[in-house]
């Protein structure tokens, strides 16, 4: 059966691995990201629909309410992808700007879209949030670790507000993954042999990696799994 399947960030990295691996298998899907250009490159590449727009914005996220509604009626799974860690960048100056910037990259992102888009989901509809190993261990002083934090009691409220309409709510929160945009090529040899190191696998992780595990979290198999943090990180989050 063909499912319709929302992924916000899904122009590129984990969002767009995401999108494609739902593409493969025919399911109608669409992808949301404040890139216009790279979102429908991606589109065009792997056969999805793009609708540009800033999740954080309360205006945008009901204008693609309003446009899933229209075009497509119901969604089968959302995605929650969006987000980035906008101090790892060179954020703007002050403790307030930062965590607030983050709070806004990686929290209303998710928050936002989830909340109205959830009255589309079907019956046995499928809602995955994407966050952080730095959810669970720090992310060395920066907002990014807690804003991804605050995503999983959200999930948990989620699952037990929505199981009796038989939708499950997940995360996955990935370790190092690389091919993304994450780091904006600020990742010297040395520290990508750190993180590497740090794995019982002896290797990064991969979009493909990530991809495939919210591709089980949504199918038949795994009707009974909810409120779960499913991580992917070769064993990293026991040690630094």
């Amino acid at each position: 059966m063909t499912r319709t399947i929302v992924v916000s960030g899904g122009g590129t990295g984990i969002g767009k691995a995401v999108a494609a691996r739902f593409a493969a298998d025919g399911d109608r899907v669409v992808i949301i990201g404040r890139r216009a250009d790279v979102l429908e490159g991606t589109a065009k590449e792997i056969g999805a629909t793009a609708l540009p727009a800033d999740l954080s914005e309360p205006a945008e996220v009901e204008r693609v309410r309003a446009e899933l509604a229209e075009r497509f009626g119901t969604i089968d799974a959302l995605v929650n992808n969006a987000g980035g860690n906008l101090e790892l960048h060179g954020g703007s100056d002050g403790v307030a700007q930062r965590w607030t910037g983050n709070f806004r990259a990686n929290v209303l992102t998710a928050v936002l879209p989830t909340e109205a888009f959830g009255d589309l989901l079907n019956p046995s509809g499928r809602i995955v949030f994407i966050t952080s190993i730095a959810a669970i261990r720090g992310s060395g002083g920066t907002s990014y670790g807690p804003m991804k934090a605050a995503l999983h009691p959200y999930a948990f409220d989620l699952a037990a507000a929505l199981g009796p309409r038989g939708i499950t709510v997940n995360v996955v929160a990935p370790g190092f993954i690389q091919d993304t945009e994450f780091f904006g090529g600020a990742l010297d040899d040395e520290r990508h042999a750190m993180l590497v190191a740090q794995t019982h696998t002896g290797r990064a992780g991969t979009p493909r990696d990530i991809a495939d595990t919210v591709h089980w979290l949504t199918s038949p198999a795994a009707g009974h799994i909810t409120a779960q943090i499913i991580q992917v990180n070769g064993g990293a989050e026991h040690g630094r």
